[in-house]
């Protein structure tokens, strides 16, 4: 059996990537199934100061895999395809995949395709005459009226469950009512560290989610410090303000208030009357009586006299 001869472009497009892909820090793996061309370019031309994407067939990008001869890289292999391509950066694989997040497009229904989320038809007015169009979105489940000429939609609906395939009617509907349900860009399959030699092959980025539990996180671990008392440069305001709060409620008491707490300090402060003992008592009392008598025999005596 003759072997089979290496086409000297595909091997020229391989070696090429592989150079490519050694000189850099991060090789992301991407899909760009159902990504038009438009926005394909439009991603591609935004993010060429921080990357740069490779398209190729699937047999070069399985070569290229091959001759970087990383053995910690090939389990990538099982998530290449026909609507695969290369991103290559020498920024971190995360930031990398954030930026791409960032770089998603709106895009329309099509018919047959299956969708990734409830697609919801909101409350209000449309730039719709009256006409077929009544129907066509009665025939959805949508409680339409007829408001200054135009056509109003009267209560939100649901028309398309997530995991439902969109049919031609509501793909026709969606498009007359501007609404574009879906976002396009370039979706991370696997990231591959080639500082680390690390493989990842769950990139889910979502920054406004991270976000917020990032904020909510941070409120919870304030409300506790300051709960605790515990003083730093974020709970020094507070603790200070809150001290303050306590020293003005003290200084307006009234001056009732004020005359009770001092009439109690007094009475804490004078000391008690000393008590006389009984036996004290009586030999006052026998000591009166004798000077009584005495005092008779000395008139009586003048008397006789």
């Amino acid at each position: 059996m003759t072997p089979r001869k290496n086409h000297p472009i595909k091997e020229k497009q391989v070696a090429s990537l592989v150079d490519n892909i050694s000189k850099s820090r991060t090789l992301m793996l991407v899909s760009i199934k159902g990504l038009p061309s438009k926005q394909f370019q439009e991603i591609k031309k935004a993010i060429r100061d921080h990357a740069s994407v490779k398209v190729a067939k699937k047999n070069i990008m399985m070569r290229t895999i091959e001759k970087l001869g990383k053995d910690n890289l090939k389990p990538i292999e099982e998530h290449i395809n026909e609507n695969c391509a290369f991103v290559i950066s020498d920024i971190e694989g995360y930031e990398l995949a954030g930026i791409l997040n960032t770089k998603k497009t709106p895009a329309n229904a099509k018919a047959g395709q299956i969708s990734s989320l409830d697609i919801e038809v909101k409350k209000g007015p449309t730039d719709l005459p009256p006409g077929p169009a009544i129907s066509e979105l009665g025939s959805v489940g949508l409680q339409i009226a007829v408001e200054e000429g135009k056509l109003s939609i009267k209560a939100a609906k649901v028309i398309v469950k997530e995991g439902q395939a969109i049919t031609p009617t509501v793909a026709s509907i969606l498009q007359k009512l501007h609404i574009q349900p879906f976002t396009v860009g370039l979706e991370p399959v696997a990231l591959y560290d080639i500082k680390d030699d690390r493989l990842y092959t769950e990139v889910k980025i979502n920054t406004e989610e991270t976000i917020s539990n990032l904020v909510n996180a941070a409120n919870k671990a304030l409300g506790f410090a300051q709960a605790l008392f515990y003083y730093c440069k974020d709970t020094i305001g507070y603790l200070l303000a809150k001290a303050n709060s306590g020293a003005e409620a003290i200084s307006k008491l009234s001056p009732k208030d004020k005359d009770e707490q001092k009439q109690e300090s007094t009475k804490t402060e004078e000391p008690a009357p000393e008590s006389v003992p009984s036996e004290g008592k009586e030999e006052i009392k026998e000591s009166t009586e004798e000077k009584k008598e005495d005092d008779d025999q000395v008139n009586k005596s003048e008397e006789s006299k």
